[in-house]
């Protein structure tokens, strides 16, 4: 009678050259493919951090751990270590079975998914802020470009005032040259005086 074996869950931490893991797809890629040859379930596959190595592995100083959770048979983990003796892209790995992991515990952040969340948080309060300085600063303008119509305003009906007065003030000068211009009427008493001297200077001549 053959015994089925289930599927137990591992832990796996894999270690790439920092060079190469910039190419996030190509190294998931390999990675995926090394379980998929194992039968391997993979259940989470993310970057746990780049640190600097202890001592240089193949030459390289720094190195990319990936912590992934995948459920296989115990037989095959021999099988997926000896893929990453093979690998030119994975330098190391070490696998250790996780029976008693907790979904909880399995999707908790890595020291660079923590890093990558703290990045993105700054990036929206900072735009926030931004935001809010932009829109604290348009009323501003808004009152800023107001005085200055109601200065301008304020400027031209004093101009406007002046050019009045300064008319009112011409008016008032051409009345009164008109004014003195105007010959000067004399007074009916001042005309009977003239007129009667002249009659009692005739009448003297008359009787000499």
């Amino acid at each position: 009678m053959e015994t089925v074996v289930g599927k137990k869950l591992y832990e796996g931490m894999f270690l790439v050259d920092s060079a190469q893991a910039s190419d996030w797809d190509a190294t998931i890629a390999t990675l995926e493919k090394v379980l998929e040859r194992a039968d391997a379930e993979d259940v989470s596959m993310r970057k746990w951090d780049e640190r600097r190595l202890a001592y240089e592995i193949n030459g390289k100083s720094r190195g990319t751990y990936i912590l992934c959770y995948f459920k296989a048979d115990g037989e095959k983990i021999q099988e997926i270590e000896k893929a990453v003796q093979l690998s030119e892209r994975i330098m190391r790995v070490l696998i250790l079975s996780t029976e008693q992991m907790t979904a909880e515990h399995i999707d908790k952040d890595t020291p660079a998914t923590r890093v990558e969340k703290e990045a993105a948080a700054k990036e929206a309060a900072q735009a926030a802020e931004a935001e809010q300085e932009s829109s604290e600063q348009e009323p501003a303008e808004a009152g800023e470009v107001e005085t200055k119509e109601e200065a301008g305003q304020t400027k031209q009906a004093g101009r406007t005032e002046e050019t009045a007065e300064a008319d009112t003030g011409k008016v008032e000068s051409a009345g009164e040259a008109e004014e003195s211009k105007e010959p000067e009427e004399p007074e009916p008493g001042d005309a009977t005086e003239a007129s009667a001297e002249t009659e009692s200077e005739q009448t003297e001549e008359e009787n000499r």
